[in-house]
C-alpha cells in the first residue's frame, strides 16, 4: 500500500515491521490494504492477464503481486514499492510460494518511475496511490510506463468531496499516522484525462468498506486481540482500535470514499 512519485528527501518506513505484521493479521499475510484475493480480482474483472506485462504499482510486502501471479498467469509482473522493508518481504514471500520466475520486485527512491516508456499492457495498483498528493505527476507517470492499448485497473482511498477535510477525517488521518494525499474521485478522473487516459470510470466502493471494516474492528477487539497482541503488542493494538473507530465515522459518513478506478491509454494514432 505504499508508493511515492514526488522526488524528496529518504525518511523512516511508514510500513516497518510491526505494520506488516499487524496487517498481516488484520487482511492476511502480504496484504497491506482489505478485501484480499477476492477484492483483488474486483479490480481486475474483465481483464485478460496471461501472457502480459504487468505493473503492480505500490505492491507493499507482495501478497497481491503473488496472488496475480498465481492465479492469473501472466508472462510476468513487476512490484514496485519505495520501501525496502516490504520489498523485502516480498522478495521472501516470492521464494517460498515459487513464484521467483514470475516476479520481480523493485525498490527506487520516489521520483521519475524506474522503468522504461511502454512497459507494461496493465497497470494495476491498490489502496497505494493515496500516499501520492500529487495525483498530475502520479498519473503522467502510470501513462508513460503503459502500452498503447493498455489499461490502468486500480483502488484507492479516495475523499467524497474537493473541500477541506472534516474535523472527523482530519482525527482519522492523524490517527492513521500515514502520508495520505487524498482527493476526490473529480480530481483524479481530471487528472487521468490530463495524462492521456481514455474511458476513465470511477466507482465508488465505500458501501463495501463499510460494512467490512466495521466487522474488521469488531474481530480486532474480540477474536483477533489476542493473535494482533501477540505479533505487535497491546499499545500497537491499541492504537489501532483507534484509528480503526475514527475510520469508521468518515465511511460512515460517505467522506471516505475506496474507489475502484478503470481507464485505457489509447492505442497508436488514436486520440482519447
Amino acid at each position: 500500500m505504499t508508493a511515492a512519485v514526488e522526488d524528496g528527501a529518504a525518511t523512516e518506513p511508514e510500513y516497518d515491521e510491526a505494520a506488516i505484521r499487524f496487517l498481516g493479521v488484520m487482511w492476511g499475510e502480504g496484504y497491506l490494504s482489505p478485501g484480499g484475493p477476492a477484492e483483488v480480482d474486483r479490480v481486475l474483472a474483465g481483464i485478460d492477464l496471461k501472457g502480459k506485462s504487468i505493473l503492480d504499482f505500490g505492491c507493499g510486502a507482495g501478497g497481491i503481486t503473488l496472488h496475480i501471479a498465481r492465479a492469473y498467469r501472466p508472462a510476468e509482473i513487476v512490484g514496485y514499492d519505495v520501501e525496502q522493508p516490504v520489498i523485502d518481504r516480498a522478495r521472501a514471500a516470492a521464494v517460498a510460494q515459487g513464484l521467483s520466475s514470475a516476479t520481480r520486485f523493485v525498490a527506487s527512491p520516489p521520483g521519475r518511475l524506474p522503468f522504461d516508456d511502454g512497459a507494461f499492457d496493465v497497470v494495476f495498483s491498490k489502496d497505494a496511490m493515496i500516499h501520492v498528493p500529487d495525483k498530475e505527476a502520479l498519473f503522467a507517470e502510470l501513462f508513460r510506463v503503459l502500452k498503447p492499448g493498455g489499461v490502468l485497473a486500480a483502488s484507492d482511498w479516495l475523499i467524497g468531496h474537493d473541500g477541506e477535510p472534516s474535523a472527523d477525517m482530519q482525527d482519522y488521518i492523524a490517527a492513521e499516522g500515514l502520508s495520505f494525499g487524498m482527493a476526490s474521485s473529480h480530481r483524479y478522473l481530471r487528472a487521468m484525462a490530463k495524462a492521456g487516459f481514455a474511458d476513465g470510470v470511477a466507482e465508488s466502493r465505500n458501501g463495501w468498506y463499510r460494512d467490512v471494516a466495521r466487522g474488521e474492528l469488531e474481530r480486532l477487539k474480540g477474536p483477533l486481540y489476542a493473535q494482533a497482541v501477540a505479533a505487535v503488542g497491546e499499545a500497537y493494538v491499541a492504537k489501532n482500535i483507534r484509528t480503526w473507530t475514527a475510520m469508521q465515522k468518515v465511511l460512515d459518513s460517505g467522506e471516505h470514499c475506496p474507489t475502484h478506478l478503470r481507464a485505457s491509454r489509447p492505442a497508436a494514432g488514436i486520440r482519447p
